[in-house]
């Protein structure tokens, strides 16, 4: 597999290497953030409308963006669809003030 060389594909790199299956759909979390409460909640309901698996939480890691709205999607981890998705949640959670903070899954394969 080839990746393009940017921040998702060095990941999906990586995964590839620590021998996780890439070719086995899982469940994929993209986490969002938020500088205030209000707007993660917002977000967050704007999500659960929209039939998506939502978790809400404090986030100690940024202080000007302490509420992380996490969306749990099950896909194949591909660069196409992991890229696309975190540019549609990009777009839903600008209205809101939302920056996107990553994704990760757990390992899928002979090594998990």
């Amino acid at each position: 597999m080839s990746f393009p060389n940017d921040e998702n594909g060095d990941v999906l790199r990586l995964m590839l290497k620590n021998g996780d299956d890439l070719n086995i759909p899982r469940e994929i979390n993209f986490s969002v953030i938020f500088p205030t409460e209000s707007a993660a909640i917002q977000f967050a309901v704007h999500s659960l409308k929209n039939e998506l698996k939502v978790s809400f939480s404090s986030y100690e890691s940024d202080d000007e963006m302490p509420w992380q709205v996490e969306i749990h999607i099950f896909m194949l981890p591909t660069h196409e669809n992991i890229t696309g998705f975190e540019l549609l949640l990009a777009e839903q959670s600008n209205e809101y003030g939302g920056q996107n903070d990553g994704w990760g899954s757990l390992s899928q394969g002979k090594d998990s």
